[in-house]
């Protein structure tokens, strides 16, 4: 799917909602472009149930060498949370930056994100140094995953 497309703008516009609830301001301020979302260089995947869309998150290239994935825009909207949509999601994601060559993948979030914490640790995600955007923030926890 498209990070422009119609669906993808829904569910990633209800993400930063969720994100401004829980840390304020606009949600997620990371510089984002659609276009590093296109295979190669990433892709952008949605998540359905009973035919409606609930869930999204996306992964791009992350340095120079073509070797790392950073997760970007992982949401699961409320009515579908607890359905193991999250874990499939990121099993896709996982799957599509491997197909794809990248053999890490890292991730930020925020320590007011305890369910996406949980999902990240029992899914074999470790705590890495801080790296994006918000490394200087705090509650910023960062995590990496070798594929």
């Amino acid at each position: 799917m498209r990070y422009d497309s119609p669906v993808a703008r829904e569910l990633v516009a209800a993400a930063m909602a969720d994100l401004a609830q829980r840390y304020g301001g606009e949600g997620d301020e990371t510089p984002v472009a659609g276009s590093e979302f296109e295979p190669p260089a990433g892709a952008f995947l949605i998540a359905y149930l009973d035919g409606a869309p609930v869930g999204c998150a996306g992964w791009r290239t992350h340095g120079d060498t073509g070797e790392v994935a950073e997760l970007k825009r992982m949401y699961v909207s409320p009515a579908a949370r607890g359905r193991g949509v999250a874990r499939r999601v990121l099993t896709g994601i996982e799957e599509s930056a491997r197909k794809h060559g990248r053999s890490r993948l890292i991730l930020e979030c925020g320590d007011r994100q305890p369910e996406a914490i949980a999902l990240y640790r029992a899914s074999g995600y470790e705590r890495i140094p801080d790296f994006g955007y918000y490394r200087e923030e705090p509650g910023v926890i960062s995590f990496g995953r070798s594929l």
